[in-house]
């Protein structure tokens, strides 16, 4: 056996509650724990051999003639007792590289991830388009799998996820869950959209927003009275409107922020943080509800209003991710340094935590 198994290297990463681990020619193993970067204990550099060695032992035919053809390939990974992982080998200068992260085999409940009872709320909704938004790393997948489950947990439905790769393993409770792979099941989300609407969903989760055929789809899914749950890598509400605005030509711009205004019920933007009260993460949320003031903005193309609107709707359970971030502060959650670090407004939020 390999002094690289990767079996038993994730199986230390995970021991040593790591999110992520990185496998790069020319370092150790790496993980990632609470947000820093550290070696694992006892091992030697790897060379470019091992590291392809690696690749070729966890991806199938496919993925690795994805990766001879483009040097990037995604696909997912799982130990029996351990867990599935996301991962992505990529070529870089050394060689080989893999970044591998962690999926829990047990999807947490939502009360268990530290958010605002609003989340919950949005699993009531019977159809729309919700958005959770934020960077790489910064907890969507874990939040809209929680929620996914809470209906399973309470609705007969049938689910429909469209994902890449799959991360989170469903249980058909209640509802029947059906989840299809990007290049294993279906060629494109636009393509697996176009056909879901012949599949009889209520709910469906496509993974990303990333160009304007999937977001088309998404949206037209949205109109005709599916549930449709989706991210993107933006960092506020606002930004994410202008966002799916911006993919569209500037003719037909007007008309999407229609479609928008008529089938968007949320946008949650995500930020984790580092807890220093205990081992773990916590999450900060901006939130934003559609109500009939936040439609008009989206159809007039004010969304620079938005925060406004946000910041005067908190009965709703609307917030900004400023003042969700002093808030885990000032109950002693996260420390001032990545309170200033992650803000929007930064010189704001420290004049806030000094007073």
């Amino acid at each position: 056996m390999s002094v690289f198994d990767i079996d038993t290297i994730l199986k230390q990463a995970m021991e040593a509650d790591a999110s992520d681990v990185h496998l790069v020619a020319g370092h150790p193993p790496m993980v990632r724990v609470h947000t820093k970067m550290e070696p694992l204990a006892d091992y030697p550099v790897l060379q470019a051999e091992d590291t392809m060695a690696i690749i070729k032992h966890m991806a199938g035919d496919r993925q690795m003639a994805r990766f001879d053809k483009i040097q990037d390939s995604d696909f997912s990974y799982a130990v029996e007792g351990l867990g599935r992982f996301r991962v992505n080998a990529h070529q870089q200068n050394h060689g080989p590289g893999i970044t591998m992260r962690a999926i829990k085999d047990e999807i947490p409940p939502l009360s268990s991830l530290n958010l605002p009872e609003v989340i919950g709320k949005l699993t009531y909704l019977p159809r729309g388009l919700v958005l959770v938004t934020g960077a790489t790393g910064s907890g969507k997948s874990t939040t809209l799998a929680a929620m996914i489950q809470e209906m399973n947990q309470r609705y007969h439905k049938h689910v429909l996820t469209l994902e890449d790769p799959i991360e989170y393993a469903f249980k058909s409770d209640l509802c029947v869950i059906e989840q299809r792979e990007l290049g294993q099941d279906v060629p494109t989300f636009a393509s697996g959209l176009k056909h879901a609407l012949r599949q009889d969903p209520d709910i469906i989760l496509v993974g990303e927003m990333r160009d304007l055929e999937t977001t088309s789809a998404a949206i037209t899914a949205a109109e005709t009275g599916h549930l449709v749950l989706s991210t993107l890598h933006t960092n506020s509400a606002a930004s994410t409107i202008e966002r799916i605005v911006d993919m569209y030509p500037a003719n037909q711009q007007n008309q999407i922020r229609s479609q928008l205004a008529n089938t968007l019920q949320a946008v949650v933007s995500q930020q984790l943080f580092k807890r220093v009260d205990q081992p773990g993460m916590v999450p900060a949320l901006e939130i934003l509800v559609s109500t009939p003031a936040v439609r008009n903005l989206i159809r007039e193309s004010r969304t620079f209003e938005i925060p406004n609107v946000i910041e005067t709707n908190r009965v709703m359970g609307m917030q900004m991710l400023d003042n969700a971030i002093a808030a885990l502060f000032f109950n002693g959650m996260i420390n001032r340094e990545d309170a200033i670090a992650k803000a929007v407004n930064p010189e704001k939020l420290h004049k806030t935590l000094a007073a």
